[in-house]
């Protein structure tokens, strides 16, 4: 892997594009180590999502960047994320998640007017139910995103702030400026 100061300036520029200050409170962002054998240049980071205390998804976003191109990936920068997130158990087994899911990444980064190409991913539900000493009280559901998409420039901000949609819309996070109704609020109702 190549020093920073030695990288390409469209890597500086697709980095410094992520860095910008997480669009909401309840998702937060850090710089983590990226992989060192997918390309040349690589950059990630890693979100953790809350409702209240709670986290209720989980995603990495990782840029590569190779200076001569990949035939793959319709350019020379690609981003890269994995996305896991808790399932309320009545969506667990709905067949039409996953085609909804992916359209919460699509609409999410055409709504930031992030422009890609070559897009392609899977999406995972998985139920889980524990035994013996990892017993718990009821089967856990989850939903597993793996995405990967070409940007056709190299400022990436609006593409952090798609991935960040998706990420709050994938954990069921309310609109930013809407307070969701707490179960305590709903049963006083």
């Amino acid at each position: 892997m190549a020093t920073p100061s030695a990288a390409p300036d469209a890597f500086t520029r697709a980095v410094a594009g992520l860095r910008v200050p997480s669009p909401r409170p309840d998702i937060l962002l850090e710089e983590i180590p990226a992989p060192q054998r997918l390309a040349p240049y690589a950059f990630a980071l890693s979100a953790t999502v809350l409702r209240s205390t709670d986290e209720v998804a989980s995603g990495r976003l990782i840029l590569l960047h190779d200076p001569a191109g990949h035939d793959a990936w319709h350019g020379n920068i690609r981003l890269v994320t994995l996305v896991t997130a808790e399932l309320e158990p009545d969506m667990a087994g709905d067949p039409l998640l996953p085609a909804v899911a992916w359209t919460w990444l699509t609409d999410s980064l055409e709504q930031q007017a992030a422009a890609y190409t070559a897009i392609g991913g899977t999406i995972t539900q998985t139920t889980s139910t524990r035994f013996g000493e990892l017993s718990g009280p009821l089967p856990t559901s989850d939903l597993e995103m793996r995405a990967s998409w070409t940007p056709t420039d190299d400022d990436l901000t609006s593409h952090l702030l798609g991935w960040c949609a998706m990420l709050a819309v994938t954990a069921g996070l309310p609109p930013p400026g809407v307070t969701a109704l707490s179960d305590h609020h709903r049963a006083a109702t």
